[in-house]
């Protein structure tokens, strides 16, 4: 049955449409897991999902995505997020679209609670954002994907551009303090105080380059730029730190399989293990480069590589639906230990809404998979 299902699957939009229908067909949107919170998790799946809806005009995934929304958030536009950490903002890219497709004022006062956060969030000595209260004086890479993606769309949407300043400054603090200049990778999280344990007593960086902290980066680059006026000072600043990141990843890509994994760089050590949402972020990172102009389309073929290695992992389950593997579950900063051991979850939403984005990013690279 599964070698049938494969060739019915003729494009990335289809593969991204199977990934969506699994997860819809297993979980009420209420249900998604970790059921009935906002949070980032459900975030990264269902903005995949929007997007992908924009792709293939179908409304039930738009229906899915307000299902979900509606459940948390009251009428009034009230609804329990977490006020000390930047993961709690994410989900807020729902409510643009939302707020566009219906006429309810909830969405927009919904994410006016979100755009709020910012002044009240503790920062470092320069000005960097504290990944959670709990975590103080650490900036994590996937911070700034977490807060800036919603900060330049609620500051173009509602008249506020100096959001877009505000993200600009976050991302030159967050490359100045993490940003590896041998390899160009960037490390997971810097701890100004240097106390946490995994803190380097001189630079405060945290040991390891995780793929998939390194992923968020990498959307976070290409979306900055999509807000950028094409004159803007930073524009070729920041270009050029994409096609950084970009050579960064790509020399430790698997040569057999096209896969990354989950410490980047440890390549030979037989421990360390491929990593399917890293390997998403990846390639929709590539291709997005490419299709916007930062890259050249050369770098198509890592793009290619890395997907149809993806398509290689995907299963399906004795119903004939998709299922994602070796996605590693929701993982704090630690030691190289630490990300060899952290346990690997079957259609986690991290995965699987990565996976979706670099679907609908591929179907223009590689348009006819069976070709």
């Amino acid at each position: 049955m599964e070698v049938n299902i494969v060739e019915r699957l003729k494009t990335p939009l289809d593969w991204a449409k199977a990934a969506c229908d699994s997860l819809m067909n297993a979980y009420t949107p209420d249900q998604l897991p970790p059921a009935n919170r906002w949070h980032y998790h459900q975030g990264v799946f269902l903005v995949s999902m929007l997007q992908l809806r924009e792709k293939v005009k179908q409304d039930k995934y738009l229906s899915y995505v307000k299902e979900y929304v509606d459940h948390l958030v009251d009428e009034n536009g009230n609804f329990l997020f977490n006020r000390e950490e930047l993961d709690a903002i994410q989900a807020g890219l729902l409510l643009f679209t939302l707020d566009e497709e219906f006429e309810d004022a909830r969405y927009r006062k919904a994410a006016t609670k979100l755009r709020k956060m910012f002044p009240t969030l503790n920062q470092t000595s320069d000005g960097g954002y504290w990944h959670k209260d709990k975590y103080p004086y650490q900036m994590w890479l996937d911070g700034l994907y977490m807060g800036g993606v919603f900060a330049m769309n609620y500051g173009k949407k509602y008249g506020e551009p100096q959001l877009l300043n505000m993200v600009l400054e976050q991302e030159r603090l967050m490359r100045k303090h993490t940003r590896d200049d041998k390899t160009g990778l960037f490390y997971h999280a810097w701890d100004e105080k240097r106390v946490q344990p995994w803190a380097d007593p001189k630079t405060g960086k945290s040991p390891e380059f995780w793929g998939r902290a390194i992923g968020w980066y990498g959307i976070t680059f290409n979306e900055i730029l999509s807000f950028l006026p094409a004159d803007h000072s930073s524009r070729s600043e920041l270009t050029k730190a994409l096609q950084d990141l970009v050579n960064g990843f790509i020399p430790f890509q698997d040569r057999d399989t096209g896969m990354w994994y989950q410490v980047v760089d440890k390549t030979d050590d037989i421990e360390n293990w491929f990593e399917t949402s890293c390997t998403s972020l990846f390639v929709y990172t590539i291709a997005r480069a490419i299709r916007e102009g930062h890259i050249d389309p050369s770098y198509s073929e890592y793009a290619i590589k890395g997907y149809k290695g993806l398509l290689k992992r995907m299963e399906f389950d004795q119903n004939g639906l998709f299922q994602m593997p070796d996605i590693c579950i929701g993982t704090g900063v630690g030691n190289y230990e630490h990300y060899l051991k952290r346990p690997t979850s079957t259609n986690d939403l991290h995965g699987v809404g990565s996976f979706v984005l670099a679907s609908i990013e591929m179907q223009e690279l590689l348009p006819d998979l069976h070709k």
